[in-house]
């Protein structure tokens, strides 16, 4: 086991452990609020990758990200907890799938496995479908469960959406030429600290790494139900 998936798995485990107590505490507003906490700091993040070149195409990402992150606000604000488990088992679900069978498998099946070898080099065909498979199977599990096939058929959406939500994020930090979202706030001491709660210096990103694709996913996720 390399020392970042270590990193990954406590982190992960950490994470999950503080999100089931703010979902199950006081009608959930716990989690409401540190979701917007780590949702802000994504935003100081991302407004430090201008440390770099300004371009128009780099403002514009720059918005559509921030865009995506209030809507991931604002849905988060409006959702119970029964329908974020959706989120849950939907985003971190293609997440946490997609990377152990992209370690375990990755290559082995289809021998030239980059589906998007210019945006995210380390995404595999075989980690992608089984991730996208996995979670959605686990989502539909849940809906067929409650019976609700027919009013919450668009949370089938959520691991395909957590995907485009990664790639948009990587291609963002590509074009800033980041690798980390924390990159440039990890060697600021006032942020130093902050940043070692979600991986730090160890190549797990800061902050917006932890939330783009739920972010993504819930903004779209925001959008369909208003106008449905």
């Amino acid at each position: 086991m390399d020392r970042n998936f270590r990193v990954r798995v406590l982190v992960g485990a950490g994470m999950f452990a503080v999100a089931l107590i703010g979902l199950y505490t006081f009608d959930a507003i716990p989690f409401k609020i540190i979701y917007t906490i780590f949702s802000f700091i994504s935003m100081v993040e991302l407004v430090s990758f201008f440390k770099n070149k300004v371009t128009p195409a780099r403002v514009v990402l720059a918005l559509l990200e921030t865009v995506f992150l209030i809507g991931g606000i604002i849905f988060v604000a409006k959702v119970d907890v029964v329908h974020f488990w959706y989120i849950i088992l939907g985003v971190p679900g293609y997440d946490i799938f997609a990377y152990l069978f992209g370690k375990m498998l990755g290559g082995r099946i289809i021998k030239k496995s980059r589906p998007f070898p210019r945006i995210s080099k380390n995404k595999t065909w075989e980690g992608t479908v089984l991730g996208l498979t996995l979670a959605t199977s686990m989502v539909t599990g849940l809906m067929a469960a409650r019976g609700a096939f027919a009013t919450e058929w668009m949370y089938l959406l959520c691991g395909p959406l957590a995907l485009i939500g990664d790639l948009f994020e990587s291609s963002l930090k590509r074009n800033f030429e980041v690798k980390d979202s924390n990159e440039i706030l990890i060697k600021n001491k006032w942020f130093s600290r902050l940043e070692m709660l979600v991986g730090g210096s160890e190549g797990h990103g800061g902050f917006l790494d932890r939330v783009d694709s739920a972010a993504f996913t819930m903004a779209v996720l925001l959008a369909i139900s208003l106008v449905s």
